[in-house]
């Protein structure tokens, strides 16, 4: 097939429905990209995505509450059948595969506090990483910081003794790095977009797990955190723009942690640079400007890490402990007011629309700490146990905090 071929079918193709990448689209993009090392099409498959480019744009980058704009057409990935869920209640850690719905833990962690004298330490983690292949998770002491694309085969690493200046693109099958993405500013977080398309990297001036106290009670001491901005990069390219965002403070001025990362909001446009201190919540463009509040986000709390519904029609929020001893409330994302109650002291992720993954304690139990993961659902009375309980009480050897992805 010529090029005028190529560039005909293509465009034919364009003029198709488009509809926006599916998850796992940053493990196709690697997959392509090592496929093209060996083939002699890649410049003709430049000229016709040129030739594309100048047909049918490039979607602007608008600030938050606005509909996601189609981003063309790239190997749409077909509705896969629900897949069953992987609960073993006995384990803790858990070492198969924990997963619901369209969701699993791709990886975990435990936390570590290295302190060096009696009133400052550096707080390090240690991953376990789920192999693919064989449905275990294997301990990988090599990184400091890891974020799982959807799919379940690509991981964006950071090295031990943050901050770093490289961000390495991990194949989990292989335990391999594909390709490292050198940057300017030192990297201290990473989180994927919901489409696994993009990557914010947050930049720090200094290490942001270092932790103080003081007394004998351990007391945390207040903190100015050192970050100085974030990346957005293209996954597929390794290409993004840096953009200058420094903490924005009240008038205390002080931080409880050090570490204030950003992450993508459900637009996968507008970045958010929440913080532990007021005011907690700010929203970015790519380039760093400030924008206003999208409409999904107006009243997520930002350490309900589970978010929106995959539908968008519920939103996780705070605890609860009306109905039940531990439960937690699900709001209407318009309005933010309570739709309804449902089972779990802290809600992580959503396995469907009306189905979550949370941390729980057992019925009668009346400690906070002795918590599993469990599945709950809207409406429903039943708890799915999906690992055994923790150990131990908050940061404490035996505690372990699970890294979910779509799967």
């Amino acid at each position: 097939m010529n090029i005028e071929e190529l560039m005909s079918e293509a465009l034919r193709e364009q003029a198709a429905e488009q509809p926006p990448p599916g998850p796992g689209l940053a493990d196709r993009a690697l997959t392509v990209r090592r496929r093209r090392r060996t083939r002699r099409i890649a410049s003709v498959a430049v000229a016709v995505a040129a030739a594309i480019t100048a047909v049918i744009g490039v979607p602007r980058l608008e600030s938050g509450g606005h509909d996601v704009r189609p981003l063309g057409r790239v190997d749409p990935k077909p509705k896969a059948p629900k897949a069953p869920t992987a609960a073993h209640p006995a384990q803790s850690p858990v070492r198969s595969l924990v997963a619901a719905g369209h969701i699993a833990m791709a990886a975990y962690y435990t936390r570590k506090t290295d302190w060096r004298t009696a009133h400052k330490g550096v707080r390090t983690r240690t991953y376990w990483l789920l192999d693919p292949k064989s449905g275990h998770y294997e301990k990988d002491t090599r990184w400091s910081w890891v974020a799982v694309a959807p799919g379940l085969r690509t991981a964006a690493v950071l090295e031990q003794h943050l901050p770093v200046r490289r961000i390495g693109l991990l194949d989990l099958a292989s335990g391999k790095v594909e390709r490292w993405i050198p940057v300017d500013h030192p990297v201290g977080g990473l989180e994927f977009s919901h489409d696994g398309t993009k990557l914010v990297a947050t930049t720090y001036e200094e290490n942001p797990d270092i932790m103080t106290r003081t007394g004998a009670e351990g007391i945390p001491v207040p903190v100015m955190s050192s970050r100085t901005g974030f990346y957005v990069f293209d996954v597929a390219s390794g290409k993004g723009p840096w953009a200058a965002v420094g903490v924005k403070r009240d008038k205390q001025g002080h931080e409880i942690n050090l570490r204030q990362d950003f992450e993508f909001c459900r637009d996968g446009r507008t970045i958010t640079g929440r913080q532990s201190g007021a005011p907690t919540d700010r929203f970015y463009d790519a380039s760093g400007r400030e924008v206003s509040v999208p409409d999904a986000e107006r009243y997520r709390t930002w350490f309900v890490t589970a978010g929106l519904s995959p539908d968008g029609t519920r939103l996780a929020g705070e605890f609860a402990g009306e109905k039940w001893y531990t439960s937690s409330w699900i709001l209407d994302p318009r309005t933010g007011k309570h739709l309804s109650e449902v089972h779990g002291q802290q809600l992580l992720a959503w396995a469907d629309d009306k189905s979550l993954i949370a941390w729980d304690i057992a019925k009668g139990d009346k400690n906070e700490f002795h918590n599993r993961l469990v599945l709950v659902t809207i409406g429903s009375d039943k708890e799915v146990p999906l690992s055994g309980f923790l150990r131990g009480t908050d940061g404490s050897a035996g505690r372990w905090e699970p890294v979910f992805a779509e799967r």
